[in-house]
């Protein structure tokens, strides 16, 4: 099953839940130590660390605009992947005919023809889907603790299935046996469709004008292939995430040494007014910290999230859907009973960690 999950205030909260208990207490522990001890030396001017913290904005809005660069990309990929489908498939349908053969064909034999390259086509996108999601060592954002939580309702179908299972409705046991002994199955599968369709025309099923639009699209095929591998074999670059990551944690440890003694200031200003409400005004800066820690912090974590759109977090590219989506137009448009035709994998929008 895929559950696609939309974020609410709560579930965002719920997601960063250890983080903001870990900012709880740095910023307690910090103005305890401040406060009891009278600590007044231990601070920092507010310029460098507005500094830091403009520099750590802008790296962290890069970051973002890349992460979701690299999902739209790959979103406009598998859009295209829809596109070249269907068309291909109406090309099948209406271009596989008796029209330049000599000896006729029935038309179960032919239909059985357009099935063959039909289903080869199915199979072309499961082994693609079965690909994208293969773990690399840089997708780690799936390894983290609430993600894990995350990840036993959001679990792509290619997780609990093998590709030999997803394959062998689609292709015979021999292209079964050629497409297993390949590294890359997909593109084996695409060679065969080739293969198919020269043999199709060698035979008169096929005009040459037909092959040739027919090889066009899985030329097109490739292309939308190769552009998906490379968002899933070339990570965001990590000297930016690494560095980006490290300099939010310099900014998040060092404000509390800027915060926390600008809160005492504003307590002494106000005390002969208030003197107790003065007296502990200090301890307001404690919610002032958590919340800009945790957007800075919360910002950062998006950005990694959507590094890579085919890893199988709650909020990637959601491939299996859309892969599903094509098999089921084609099916129907071969004709097939609903019953014979898998369902859509389940889309749940709201359900509860």
């Amino acid at each position: 099953m895929y559950t696609k999950k939309v974020f609410k205030i709560k579930d965002m909260v719920k997601w960063t839940r250890f983080e903001t208990l870990l900012f709880i207490t740095i910023i307690t522990i910090f103005v305890s130590v401040y406060y009891f001890f009278d600590l007044q030396w231990l601070k920092i001017p507010w310029t460098p660390l507005a500094l830091i913290g403009t520099a750590v904005a802008f790296v962290i809005g890069f970051q973002n605009n890349s992460a979701y660069g690299r999902i739209w990309e790959a979103r406009k990929i598998w859009g295209g992947i829809v596109n070249s489908s269907r068309t291909f498939g109406m090309f099948v349908q209406d271009m596989v005919t008796n029209e330049h053969i000599i000896e006729k064909q029935t038309d179960s034999e032919l239909q059985k023809q357009i099935k063959t390259l039909t289903y080869r086509h199915i199979a072309w996108m499961t082994a693609l889907r079965h690909a994208m999601r293969e773990s690399k060592p840089w997708e780690t954002v799936v390894h983290e603790k609430t993600n894990k939580e995350w990840s036993k309702i959001v679990k792509p179908p290619e997780w609990e299935s093998t590709i030999e299972e997803d394959l062998k409705p689609y292709i015979s046991s021999p292209e079964m046996g050629y497409v297993l002994s390949k590294h890359n199955k997909q593109t084996a599968l695409l060679y065969l469709q080739s293969k198919h369709l020269r043999q199709l025309k060698e035979n008169g099923l096929i005009w040459e004008f037909s092959f040739l639009q027919l090889e066009s699209i899985l030329q097109e095929l490739f292309t939308l292939q190769g552009q998906s591998e490379r968002i899933k074999n070339f990570p965001y670059p990590r000297q930016f995430a690494t560095l980006n990551h490290y300099f939010m944690w310099v900014f998040v440890m060092l404000l509390p040494l800027a915060i926390v003694p600008q809160f005492a200031e504003i307590g002494k200003d106000i005390v002969d007014l208030q003197p107790i409400f003065g007296k502990l005004f200090i301890w307001l800066s404690i919610p002032f910290y958590v919340i800009v820690a945790w957007v800075f912090h919360t910002m950062e974590r998006i950005g990694r999230t959507g590094e890579n759109p085919f890893e199988g977090s709650a909020n990637d590219v959601p491939i299996s859907t859309i892969a599903r989506g094509i098999e089921i137009d084609l099916r129907q448009n071969l004709g097939e009973h609903k019953d014979e035709i898998p369902n859509q994998f389940p889309v749940n929008y709201d359900t509860q960690m």
